[in-house]
């Protein structure tokens, strides 16, 4: 095994193909088509969304999307969670005082696709850099190979810099990220508790914190409860 110091969130070169069925959305498209609706991809474009927010069986957190320096990626992340891609899927790795690794349907790490159709090109920018907890950045196979897996660094990693398209930070829900961080894992650095996603949606300004702090509130009750 690699040293953490070594170790990437990579998606995992497949050893069979997986086809992987995406649902359609309003601009979105499935992994032979792709977008075709402009007057939509122009419309956000001036006006995008600005962060996402995942309710998970641990908690709620928000990731704030940087637009700006990487329009193409936060478009996808977006777009992905607004057609609910990501509703039901796992955190399928997670490296204690590394990162968590989530965003595969198949919750395998070997599955995934754009809403471009496959795969995308990096959109890496030196202003951008792993240099602490809550950074969130696209997980890859090698380079111009992002899907939809993404990863939350828990730690500084500025051995990922310049190879991970980093598109956002933790806006809320710190606690809820650093909570999963211990969460038990096997020799695969898999949970053996299943963490999963509710929902994921996006949204143009930050969501309302009352709402995400209740819901984290009574998921709480939820687990204490058994």
């Amino acid at each position: 095994r690699q040293s953490r110091q070594q170790q990437h969130p990579t998606e995992l070169c497949p050893l069979l193909l997986i086809r992987v069925r995406v649902p359609r959305a309003r601009g979105y498209c499935n992994h032979k088509t792709p977008i075709k609706d402009t007057t939509y991809m122009m419309a956000d474009s001036r006006d995008p969304f600005t962060h996402v927010q995942f309710e998970t069986t641990m908690g709620v957190f928000v990731i704030e999307l940087y637009h700006r320096h990487t329009p193409r990626t936060c478009y996808n992340i977006s777009a992905l969670a607004e057609a609910g891609y990501y509703n039901g899927t796992v955190f399928h790795r997670i490296i204690k005082d590394f990162m968590i690794q989530f965003g595969d349907p198949t919750g395998t790490g070997r599955g995934g696709e754009s809403v471009y159709g496959g795969k995308f090109q990096d959109e890496i920018t030196r202003n951008l850099k792993h240099t602490g907890a809550g950074v969130v950045s696209m997980a890859n196979s090698g380079p111009n190979t992002n899907g939809s897996q993404m990863f939350v660094t828990l730690k500084p990693t500025p051995w990922l810099d310049g190879k991970h398209t980093i598109f956002g930070r933790i806006y809320s829900g710190m606690g809820v990220i650093q909570r999963m961080g211990l969460v038990g894992t096997d020799s695969d650095d898999r949970p053996k508790t299943e963490v999963k996603i509710h929902r994921a949606y996006a949204t143009r300004g930050p969501p309302n914190p009352n709402d995400a702090g209740k819901l984290t509130q009574n998921l709480t009750k939820k687990i204490a409860a058994g």
